[in-house]
């Protein structure tokens, strides 16, 4: 019997939306205030949703605390409080959309995490714009 548990996380990161290969104008038009030359930030909330058959042993599907351990070293410790333009690895050639931030903490997650779990991430860059990975 398989069983979904959850784990919330957020972060603080300032981001600019921005494509090298287009115009200054175009830029503009496609991300607007996003494309700020002075990056703006957003109070990112992420859920972790796993999903697995539940240990006897333990009655877990997953270790709550490990997870949150995770979460911590390996996605608030790396975004919090960071430019994700300019601070971090990932983005250094990858536009910090929501969705393509969503695709990183998926990708992190996957190589943390036992392989016979399923992972989504649902990440709100608002309190009115989330995304969801896998979809």
């Amino acid at each position: 019997m398989k069983v979904s548990v959850y784990r919330r996380s957020h972060f603080n990161a300032a981001h600019r939306l921005n494509n090298p290969k287009w115009s200054v104008e175009q830029n503009k038009e496609v991300f607007g205030l996003c494309n700020n030359n002075n990056y703006h930030g957003h109070n990112y909330e992420l859920e972790v949703k796993l999903t697995g058959e539940i240990n006897p042993d333990t009655g877990y599907v997953y270790d709550m605390k490990l997870l949150a351990d995770i979460l911590r070293d390996e996605i608030e410790n790396r975004f919090d409080h960071k430019n994700l333009n300019l601070d971090t690895e990932e983005f250094k050639t990858l536009i910090p959309s929501a969705e393509n931030i969503a695709i990183v903490i998926y990708d992190i997650l996957r190589r943390k995490l036992e392989k016979n779990l399923d992972i989504s991430v649902k990440l709100w860059e608002t309190p009115r714009n989330s995304v969801k990975y896998p979809a």
